[in-house]
């Protein structure tokens, strides 16, 4: 299947895996991309500019095919030192980039000057619109289903996705509820050039991440997501457990007094007891909507080898005979 995603990343498939924290490392974004799709490191789980470097060479010799690099930009306080990130990956020959986070504008630049191509991940049509005026070569458009952060609006993807294929000039991918060939077709017929899939991908043989959380997410429901955060307009898309509970009681007991502080002990230096250790009240973790659509754990070319005969399926046989 050709798109102008495929086009763009030079892969056979127009299926991305989202960057995740304690997620995306060498082992998951080589899988991805030697089955077609395009494998993404994420940058800041490596706590140094040079594991980083590490964790591309190591993915390097895992692939031959193109995968990309996550670089989500943080508030100022919290900057980790981005220049060193950025030469890293222009260092390790990585070609395209994953941005998210705040505006990437002014690391546009270096990186475009080093041939590097530039997704960037938005959850409205206004910020991909303001993605694209500053050069970004495709956005990935995150509707409210999507685990993680989904923005303010409260968009759902069949609202989100037509109205940025009315918009957008640039290729841009679906991302939130993405999860098999449904999600896929349902994607390009609404415009979208390919799909993004996060939580999806964390259920896979080869996520490097406990068991214990790829279980969880195959028992989970469409109903065991939560939205923490929201009075802090930082709202995220969680899995439901008991320490989110405890969180989401805070809020409602401290209502317009709430602070960050207040929710240090169920966010903070949550991903590494979650996502490796298996402690899955440890915190809250990102999680979509989606998972109420898992129920097995295949290889990453099982799953997209199936997504994309049964997209074949559901174009040329079932929408073709209407």
């Amino acid at each position: 299947m050709k798109t102008r995603i495929t086009e763009l990343f030079g892969i056979e498939h127009p299926i991305i895996q989202g960057g995740m924290h304690y997620v995306g490392f060498a082992e998951l974004a080589a899988a991805v991309s030697n089955a077609g799709g395009l494998g993404i490191i994420t940058a800041l789980t490596q706590k140094t500019p040079a594991d980083l470097a590490s964790e591309i060479a190591r993915c390097r010799e895992m692939t031959d095919k193109p995968f990309g690099v996550n670089l989500t930009f943080l508030p100022a306080m919290m900057a980790p030192d981005y220049p060193a990130y950025i030469r890293a990956i222009i260092d390790g020959g990585v070609t395209i980039v994953e941005t998210a986070g705040r505006n990437p504008q002014a690391y546009l630049p270096v990186l475009k000057e080093a041939g590097i191509k530039v997704i960037h991940k938005c959850t409205s049509v206004r910020h991909s619109l303001k993605a694209q005026s500053i050069g970004c070569d495709a956005v990935s458009v995150d509707g409210f289903e999507c685990g993680g952060h989904p923005g303010e609006d409260d968009i759902p993807n069949m609202i989100l996705l037509p109205r940025a294929a009315d918009e957008l000039s640039i290729p841009f991918v679906a991302s939130g509820g993405m999860a098999d060939a449904r999600s896929l077709v349902a994607a390009l017929a609404m415009g979208a050039d390919g799909m993004n899939m996060g939580t999806r991908f964390i259920a896979t043989q080869e996520a490097p991440v406990h068991e214990n959380v790829k279980q969880a997410i195959v028992a989970a429901s469409e109903l065991d997501t939560r939205l923490i955060m929201r009075p802090l307009r930082n709202t995220e898309r969680v899995m439901h457990n008991s320490a989110v509970e405890k969180l989401l009681q805070k809020e409602r007991d401290l209502g317009a007094k709430l602070q960050f502080t207040d929710i240090i002990p169920e966010v903070v230096g949550i991903y590494p007891r979650v996502m490796q250790n298996g402690e899955m009240d440890a915190g809250a973790w990102s999680c979509g909507m989606v998972a109420g659509l898992i129920r097995d754990i295949p290889t990453c070319k099982e799953l997209i080898d199936r997504i994309m005969r049964e997209a074949h399926a559901l174009i040329h046989e079932k929408l073709a005979s209407l």
